[in-house]
């Protein structure tokens, strides 16, 4: 059996302004994100993390030191989105964001944003790491809200959820049936402000 533990970064000042980040940009983790990553209480196991600095910061303030760089983690690439909030996406192009973000989470997708990545190329990247964890075990994956989404709708089919800085997704699989089944186990909040 194998235990995935998906955990969302800790804040940064682009997620207090509730802007997509730029491309290139690694914000380091805020004042706040510091104490939220250290208020992490997560099991041993094998450490993946997005090669983005806020995210191996969260898994460093969380306790561990032997982290693998994986660039399949890192968040998508939202092109003409960068830098934005959704209000000054919608004031620019009205409705066209939501269907942008849509095409972005379909894994059969064949656009996204403009500029960015399709949903295909994005899932597929999250597929293909999936595919390489191993039979049995506890891997934990420090990412970002996207990657994470990714993966839950790619194993469990959850095409939705609210997600908070620091927020735990934990999946299962069963090596028991051919392929393994996955199934979510719990989806939590980060740690308290």
């Amino acid at each position: 059996m194998l235990d995935l533990h998906l955990i969302r970064h800790a804040s940064t000042a682009p997620n207090a302004e509730k802007r997509y980040p730029l491309a290139g940009e690694d914000a380091p983790l805020s004042k706040l994100g510091r104490r939220q990553a250290a208020a992490l209480r997560l099991p041993a196991g094998v450490v993946s993390s997005s090669p983005s600095a806020r995210c191996l910061e969260t898994a460093g303030l969380a306790g561990y030191t032997d982290i693998q760089p994986v660039p399949a983690l890192r968040e998508a690439s939202f092109g003409v989105m960068a830098g934005h909030t959704w209000a000054e996406l919608e004031t620019a192009h009205g409705h066209a964001p939501a269907g942008w973000i849509a095409a972005l989470g379909d894994p059969a997708g064949h656009s996204g944003p403009p500029g960015g990545e399709s949903g295909a190329d994005f899932h597929g990247r999250v597929r293909d790491w999936l595919n390489t964890l191993p039979e049995s075990g506890t891997v934990l994956a420090f990412t970002h809200l996207g990657p994470l989404l990714a993966a839950t709708r790619l194993t469990v089919g959850l095409r939705a959820a609210e997600v908070s800085v620091c927020g735990v997704a934990h999946l299962r699989r069963s090596t028991h049936q051919q392929g393994g089944d996955w199934w979510l186990v719990s989806l939590l909040p980060g740690p308290p402000d």
